[in-house]
């Protein structure tokens, strides 16, 4: 989607800094190379440039961006360095949480999360080992400061001022159990978790990364109505890793240069309720029946890929963290002004009778702005067949979620 995915860097000659883009249409990260001998203020180590140079090669950013980059990025850089020595200052002024932080995709988050520039002070949580964690990120150089928290004792602390939750808290998947079978774990897990945000920072986009998400989002939605601090704006469903894997998958049957390839994904985020809609994939691409029976099932199964290759050693979490600190550079970006941020997420909707849909939307300083309409629209028969398929099963999940909560009492 028009969102820049996690930011990424080089540790050396080069550094990449994530940075506001543009007008763009497509789901891609970019690099900003800074090659002088200059140290970054801001980064101990790392080196700078006046000069900046955009590589859409090794990044997400489609060809038009590139150039609005390189217009809007130079001069930025002529003028911070007018007065820093010919450095440029990232300005890191947000605060990230990532509650479940010692686990298989927490850490891997975590590390993927002190990279970017934006992010001032970094906060871990977890019920165990979380301070080697901190303690091997901390050494990192970059801007923010990190610091660990162990144990419902901590976690308030954890939370306070934060701007950005992200919970990938919970038990993996093992071979032969489905996103359903984990819900009477997680579900609790995020319900705790989530009800510690509603008293410490109620104000904070939440990124529930929690399977089964289908479950756990409505499931965070009432706790917070529960509490009177709900916000649909700000609560979102991470479902970026079917984008990365519809993109990746398609990209790799076409013959297709990676970096362009932009397909939405609908629906949830579990089996059938996952449905890539390749008839809207830019650019626009010819599918025959089989590639798009193919494509659809493996994107929808790529979970179950991963597990079985993983053969009980755990799920999918490299990808995983990978997808998800896209999702919260794309979020950290709106927060701080870019007005032009667009992820797919599952979130409170009005596009289907379903009180939760996962569709392309535009994320601004307050949260989701709008709900992209018209990628629901124009179906081919084959996916609207897979849309009115996949609603009975989200249907049963979100209510399975609801229904969880009311259930149980939640904590003052």
């Amino acid at each position: 989607m028009a969102a820049t995915s996690a930011t990424t860097f080089s540790v050396g000659s080069t550094t990449s800094l994530g940075c506001k883009g543009s007008s763009i249409t497509q789901s891609k990260a970019f690099g900003v190379k800074f090659n002088s001998k200059n140290n970054l203020g801001s980064f101990s180590g790392l080196k700078a440039a006046t000069t900046v140079s955009c590589e859409s090669e090794s990044s997400f950013l489609g060809k038009e961006s590139v150039a609005v980059l390189k217009q809007s990025i130079t001069p930025k850089a002529q003028k911070e360095n007018k007065g820093y020595g010919n450095c440029v200052q990232p300005q890191a002024s947000y605060k990230v949480a990532i509650l479940g932080a010692s686990g298989g995709i927490g850490q891997p988050l975590a590390l993927l999360v002190k990279m970017s520039p934006l992010v001032s002070e970094l906060n871990l949580y977890d019920i165990a080992n979380v301070k080697g964690v901190a303690a091997d990120l901390s050494h990192c150089n970059t801007p923010s400061k990190v610091s660990d928290f162990t144990g419902a004792s901590e976690l308030a602390n954890c939370l306070k001022g934060v701007n950005v939750v992200v919970i990938p808290a919970g038990v993996p998947r093992k071979p032969g159990m489905t996103r359903d079978d984990l819900f009477n774990i997680n579900a609790n897990i995020v319900k705790t978790l989530v009800e510690a945000v509603a008293d410490n920072c109620p104000d904070a986009f939440i990124h529930i990364i929690s399977n089964p998400v289908n479950s756990t989002v409505p499931i965070a939605a009432e706790v917070l109505r529960r509490k009177g601090v709900y916000d649909p704006k700000k609560l979102f469903g991470v479902t970026t890793l079917d984008v990365v894997r519809a993109n990746t998958f398609v990209a790799q049957k076409k013959n297709l240069r990676l970096i362009d390839v932009d397909v939405p994904v609908v629906g949830g985020h579990a089996g059938i309720t996952i449905l890539p809609l390749l008839s809207k994939t830019k650019p626009s691409t010819t599918f025959t029946d089989e590639e798009v029976q193919e494509l659809t099932v493996r994107i929808q199964n790529a979970g179950t890929e991963v597990v079985e290759a993983k053969a009980g050693a755990g799920s999918a979490t490299l990808s995983m963290a990978y997808a998800a600190a896209r999702f919260v550079e794309s979020s950290l970006r709106a927060l701080d002004g870019d007005s032009d941020v667009y992820e797919c997420a599952f979130v409170q909707s009005d596009l289907s009778e379903l009180p939760f849909f996962a569709s392309r939307i535009k994320i601004g300083k307050n949260g989701v702005e709008a709900l992209i309409s018209s990628d629901l629209q124009g179906l081919t028969e084959y996916e609207q067949k897979a849309l009115d398929a996949l609603k009975p099963e989200l249907k049963a999940s979100i209510e399975k979620g609801i229904g969880f909560v009311q259930k149980e009492p939640v904590a003052a």
